[in-house]
């Protein structure tokens, strides 16, 4: 190889790397723009009560340092309209009051709500959404992720419920006394269920009487087959990618992206690193047992002091190591949305992103809501049509939630007679 091959190879190669390090997503035109400015834009799944609650974060802030996802600011510059915050109680550390955390955390968005009452308002059907877009106001949305916040009790279910949250997440990465979860599936010292419970089953259709969505993220396999089985509502999965793309538990497979196609439901796309994008899978498993040991000795280092840990102090070790591997290809997120779209069909893919709920693990060019109209350039590049992307960006959250809606009037009514 000539000297001059080896300096053309050498910059291609310098190149491809700042071409791959640098993929900010695509530059939004002015028709990508117009598209996503006609969009009710809907996100299924941001942690934001964690700051909310744990550092008193203000969603009106407009600190150009914060390294947050959400904000009024960043919601209306990426034209987000409604936004379900994520109710997700730690199981570790909230052990013998899961929900009364759970109540703290709903009361940490309606507190939000009232502090700005000009530009977020607190929503609890889809035509609260449109009422709240027409208005130019977030629609704030509440969905309970794990269903160990009910401690078992129906009653609980139907309390939160009319305290506005309109999903849940039947497990989270904890197996709890009625389903099984994907996170400790193969966790040999916890004990399973083979699914859902019969008692499982009946919260299933509890919530489909009171008109609460039924989420599937996190769930196992089998959870997830009881569940199809048993709803007379379409499923959400709330944020959730492709496992033929992404080998991640966490993620759906093809069999079940088609499933969550015939029960009429949605898969809302998990912007992850780790659910979307392969290589970072395996460099995050690969140092899992090392950051899991620094969370593990900074807990007992606060504990042996007499101080509570709270999720901010995790997610900054968290982040440090997230920081380790270098983010994936903006790309890799619309590949999932791509991919979903054709396996299962374009009415049954949305957004639910997980904002601050993956210690910052977003891929390059989404740094918070601000980016979402970049979402809407590459479907377009993509050769998506201007309503195949209106669907996608909250058109089949929405014809979900109003079908869970109609089943839930249909099954009161059934009651009373």
């Amino acid at each position: 190889m000539t000297k001059r091959m080896m300096w053309l190879s050498a910059l291609l190669l310098s190149l491809l790397v700042s071409a791959y390090s640098q993929d900010a997503g695509p530059a939004v035109t002015t028709k990508a723009r117009q598209i996503h400015e006609s969009a009710l834009v809907i996100d299924t799944h941001a942690d934001t009560p964690q700051r909310f609650l744990d550092e008193n974060f203000d969603i009106g802030s407009t600190d150009p340092k914060d390294y947050g996802h959400i904000s009024l600011d960043k919601a209306r510059a990426g034209n987000l309209g409604a936004e379900f915050f994520s109710i997700w109680v730690e199981p570790e550390t909230n052990q013998g009051h899961y929900a009364r955390h759970t109540l703290d955390l709903i009361d940490s968005v309606y507190e939000q709500a009232a502090r700005h009452p000009d530009r977020m308002v607190m929503a609890f059907s889809t035509d609260d959404i449109e009422r709240a877009h027409k208005q130019k106001k977030l629609a704030a949305l509440m969905g309970i992720e794990g269903g160990h916040s009910i401690e078992n009790d129906v009653r609980v279910l139907r309390d939160f419920y009319r305290l506005g949250i309109r999903y849940m997440t039947l497990s989270w990465s904890n197996t709890n006394e009625w389903a099984d979860s994907s996170g400790d599936i193969n966790n040999p010292k916890v004990e399973h269920h083979n699914g859902l419970t019969d008692g499982g089953k009946q919260i299933v259709l509890e919530m489909n009487r009171l008109g609460m969505l039924v989420d599937i993220s996190h769930v196992a396999d089998k959870t997830f087959y009881d569940t199809i089985a048993v709803t007379k509502a379409p499923v959400i999965a709330s944020h959730s990618s492709a496992r033929a793309l992404t080998n991640h538990p966490r993620n759906m497979t093809d069999d079940m992206l088609r499933a969550v196609a015939k029960n009429g439901g949605v898969v809302q796309v998990n912007f992850y690193n780790a659910f979307i994008d392969e290589d970072y899978r395996k460099a995050a498993e690969a140092q899992s047992k090392d950051r899991d040991a620094a969370v593990k000795a900074f807990d007992d280092q606060m504990k042996a002091a007499g101080k509570a840990v709270t999720y901010l102090d995790n997610d900054r070790i968290e982040r440090e190591w997230a920081a380790k591997i270098p983010r994936p290809p903006f790309a890799s997120l619309i590949n999932h949305i791509d991919h979903i779209a054709k396996v299962a069909g374009v009415d049954h893919v949305g957004l639910g992103s997980d904002f601050d709920g993956v210690s910052g693990a977003t891929p390059q060019g989404i740094d918070s809501a601000a980016d979402l109209p970049k979402i809407t350039q590459a479907l377009l590049d993509r050769g998506y049509n201007a309503d195949d992307i209106r669907k996608i960006l909250g058109g089949n959250i929405m014809r979900v939630f109003r079908e869970a809606e109609r089943v839930s009037r249909e099954m009161q009514a059934a009651n009373q007679h």
